[in-house]
């Protein structure tokens, strides 16, 4: 990882059908061995899923799921003299974005039996829902944060 230089933050093209970042982000994580048609239309399909069971837009369903997983505060370890702490940093908002998407995706992938489309609605509307993986990952770094609080003037 470099020092001093920091490469500018790429800029993402919104998506065709719903013209969102988030979702164009979210493509390219579901993504495998750059077949981006193949995950759009798992993707789409989901959305389409999401439509049949709640009668509400999906891309309304999406974007709430995504706020609700998304962490305010993560720990990062930092070695001072010789012991290392798990000091709580707040999360910058793209980065609470990714992480977000990062475990919606990763709590779908786990999900046993149907296809990967059913599983991704079932996630999204858990996660809409405050329920699910995904919930249940961000309230442990939440927890992790809260228990090692005593260690944030560590921060620098």
């Amino acid at each position: 990882m470099p020092r001093r230089y920091r490469p500018e933050k790429r800029t993402v093209e919104p998506d065709l059908r719903y013209n969102n970042m988030h979702v164009s982000m979210f493509v390219n994580r579901l993504m495998r061995d750059g077949k981006k048609s193949t995950a759009q239309r798992v993707l789409y399909d989901s959305f389409d899923l999401i439509e049949e069971r709640t009668n509400r837009p999906p891309i309304d369903v999406f974007e709430e799921a995504l706020d609700n997983v998304k962490p305010q505060v993560e720990v990062k370890p930092r070695r001072v003299g010789g012991a290392t702490y798990q000091v709580p940093i707040p999360v910058d908002a793209r980065r609470q974005t990714v992480l977000a998407m990062r475990w919606i995706l990763q709590a779908a992938r786990n999900r046993g039996g149907r296809s990967m489309s059913e599983k991704l609605a079932a996630e999204f509307l858990d996660a809409a829902s405050n329920q699910g993986t995904a919930i249940k990952r961000r309230d442990d770094t939440h927890r992790m944060a809260e228990a090692n609080r005593a260690f944030s003037h560590f921060r620098f």
